[in-house]
C-alpha cells in the first residue's frame, strides 16, 4: 500500500525538525553535511500564512556564491511546499555554515538544469531515481545572493 501524502508530508516534517535539532544542539559540529552535500536551512514566507518556514536541505552544486537545491521530495508526485512558497516569494534567506543570508530564489531555466542536472546526480545518484519516480519535472532552484539596500 503506497503511503498518503499526508504520512510523507508528516515524515518529513519529523525529520526536519530532528535535523536542525541535532544542528542546533552540536551547535553545528553534525549535521551541516549529509549524503556527502552541505545542508542549508531554507527560511522561506509562507504563500498563504504569511508566515516564516524553514527546512533543511542539501546543496549538491555550489557555483560561486550560488547554491543549488533539489524540489526532489523524495520524488513524490507533489513539489515541496517550500518550493511553492519559494515561487511565491522568491526573497529567501539561508543559513549555511552558521551564517544566515539574503538571496533571491529563482527556477533553473531548461538550459540551466541541463548543465546541473547531470553535477546534482553525479553527486547524489538518487535524485535519478526520484526524477523515475515521478512523472513532474522536479525542478532545480538556484539561489543567489541579494543585496539589501
Amino acid at each position: 500500500m503506497k503511503p498518503s501524502r499526508r504520512t510523507i508530508d508528516v515524515g518529513f516534517k519529523a525529520l526536519n525538525a530532528f535535523h536542525r535539532f541535532v544542528v542546533f544542539v552540536t551547535r553545528g559540529h553534525l549535521g551541516r553535511k549529509a549524503f556527502g552535500m552541505p545542508v542549508i536551512e531554507l527560511h522561506t514566507i509562507g504563500r498563504k500564512s504569511g508566515a516564516t518556514r524553514s527546512t533543511m536541505l542539501t546543496v549538491p552544486v555550489i557555483d560561486g556564491n550560488s547554491l543549488v537545491i533539489i524540489a526532489s521530495k523524495g520524488g513524490n508526485d507533489q513539489d515541496p511546499d517550500w518550493f511553492k512558497n519559494m515561487v511565491a516569494h522568491p526573497d529567501i534567506e539561508v543559513t549555511y555554515k552558521g551564517d544566515r543570508r539574503p538571496m533571491r530564489a529563482r527556477v533553473a531555466t531548461s538550459e540551466e538544469k541541463a548543465e546541473l542536472w547531470p553535477r546534482a546526480v553525479s553527486v547524489y545518484k538518487h535524485y535519478a531515481g526520484y526524477q523515475r519516480r515521478t512523472q513532474r519535472d522536479i525542478p532545480l532552484v538556484i539561489c543567489e545572493p541579494r543585496v539589501i539596500i
